[in-house]
């Protein structure tokens, strides 16, 4: 007969990915996790695998959540626009916030490990391709609904707001000045104009 667990196997993929978005996937030691999830290296390898397959599992957890409110802000009804401006200056926000320590986890995982581990890259570029899309649809629709001027390329928008979201982060994470990220954002968000 099959032991139950004696954890909460979502419990302990939400704290693992809490402590992998602090401490990031190297500095983050099997031995920290069983310390940090106070359950046992096997119940951990049994059930989540190796480190990094939990690692993975952390990521699209974060990645679930985070996708979630993207996807609200941008697909809410009424005037695309303004969510756009909402999504970047939320970005800002948090980068310039003091969780900003953290950053951001897609942001961490592509200049930690998707340079040298494909899983990660694959993962890594799979959110940016919808971080992409959905900016793309709603500044299709911005331009739709007359927001948006005719001349200007929701695609190649979408993908110039994804790289400075991305660029907030990295630099909101490693930055002391909030200013920085905010007049950056507020900057780009005159481009849309």
């Amino acid at each position: 007969m099959a032991r139950t667990k004696e954890f909460d196997p979502d419990a302990a993929l939400q704290s693992a990915m809490e402590l992998f978005w602090r401490r990031g996937y190297e500095a983050t030691s099997m031995a920290d996790l069983v310390e940090h999830l106070g359950i046992g290296r096997a119940s951990l390898y049994a059930t989540f695998g190796s480190k990094h397959d939990l690692y993975l599992k952390a990521f699209d957890r974060y990645c679930d959540n985070r996708d979630a409110l993207l996807l609200r802000e941008l697909s809410a009804p009424g005037p695309a626009l303004p969510a756009v401006r909402g999504v970047l200056r939320r970005f800002a926000g948090e980068a310039a916030e003091e969780r900003r320590l953290c950053g951001c986890l897609v942001t961490n995982t592509a200049t930690e490990l998707a340079p040298h581990d494909p899983e990660a890259a694959r993962r890594v570029e799979q959110r940016w391709d919808y971080m992409e899309t959905l900016l793309h649809s709603a500044l299709v629709r911005a331009q739709a609904q007359g927001e948006l001027p005719e001349d200007r390329d929701p695609r190649t928008l979408a993908r110039m707001l994804l790289v400075v979201m991305q660029g907030l982060r990295v630099v909101g994470k490693a930055s002391p000045d909030p200013t920085r990220v905010r007049d950056a954002a507020e900057q780009v968000l005159a481009l849309l104009d």
